[in-house]
């Protein structure tokens, strides 16, 4: 069964009484090269365990399971679940895991799942939990990899080179566990119904140590969102706002002691930068 092919899956979701849920962003592919660009991409192979957020009705699922160990695939639409039944009943190494990814413990999952594989994620997100999924992957220390197609602005800005006006708080909070890389884009047109944005497909890969070496890990990202929390002011401003228990004085040697300009604000200022902050202050604070 084509699984991209138009007709294929008009008809498929027809037998099973299926229609798109807006509210869970389900779009679906009808190019075959994508899903199987993406599953290469994501290097899975024998030994590997993959697990698939929002399979859809199966197209990337299907591609996984010839490359893969075991592939377990988390639907959250009940009404999927015989559709994805039938489509992936030729493949014996695939689940299918009821239920709602950002409620699951992952960890517990893969050690269900993937006893004895290389655990990884591969997946084709539903544009509207993103980021709330992109941080469980990453706060997830067994998952040595993703490889996820998102809404392409937010793939740039999540690849995006430190100190760069495209970055933000999370793309250092990615890039600091990560080291990511933007694939490739997938037009509208490759999707049924057609969104109205570009996708890209992005790789993420666990660093064996954060890129940066920080002493208080809580504290460092606490410096890093209060950079962003007024992003159009300086940084001496933002931080004053976002940590009330240094003076803005204080913050202004910090930044001063780091060699960087008073007028500077965080967009330009890259994880070693964040991390010597980091450091004037708790040191200031001592």
């Amino acid at each position: 069964m084509n699984l991209c092919d138009y007709s294929t899956i008009r008809e498929l979701l027809a037998r099973h009484g299926f229609h798109f849920s807006r509210s869970m962003g389900q779009n679906f592919l009808i190019d075959p090269e994508i899903p199987a660009a993406i599953a290469e991409a994501s290097g899975a192979a024998a030994g590997c365990g993959v697990l698939e957020i929002g399979p859809g009705i199966g197209p990337l699922t299907a591609e996984l399971a010839r490359r893969a160990e075991k592939v377990a695939a988390v639907e959250l639409d009940q009404k999927l679940l015989p559709v994805l039944s039938e489509t992936m009943a030729p493949y014996p190494n695939v689940e299918i895991v009821p239920g709602d990814v950002l409620k699951l413990d992952l960890a517990a999952l893969v050690r269900e799942k993937f006893p004895g594989l290389t655990p990884m994620v591969c997946a084709n997100l539903p544009y509207n939990i993103t980021s709330p999924v992109l941080e469980k992957l990453v706060e997830t220390p067994c998952l040595t990899s993703f490889t996820v197609m998102i809404q392409r602005e937010v793939a740039r800005r999540l690849c995006a080179p430190q100190g760069s006006a495209d970055g933000g708080s999370f793309s250092l909070f990615l890039q600091y566990h990560m080291e990511a890389e933007l694939l490739f884009d997938v037009p509208p047109e490759k999707f049924l119904p057609a969104p109205k944005v570009t996708s890209s497909v992005i790789r993420c890969v666990r660093r064996e140590r954060p890129a940066v070496d920080v002493s208080d890990e809580a504290f460092f990202f606490k410096v890093v969102r209060g950079a962003f929390l007024l992003r159009r002011k300086t940084l001496a401003n933002s931080l004053s706002a976002a940590l009330p228990e240094f003076s803005k004085e204080g913050i202004q040697r910090a930044i001063a002691g780091c060699g960087l300009p008073a007028d500077v604000r965080g967009e330009k200022l890259t994880l070693a930068d964040f991390a010597a902050l980091a450091a004037a202050l708790e040191a200031a604070r001592a």
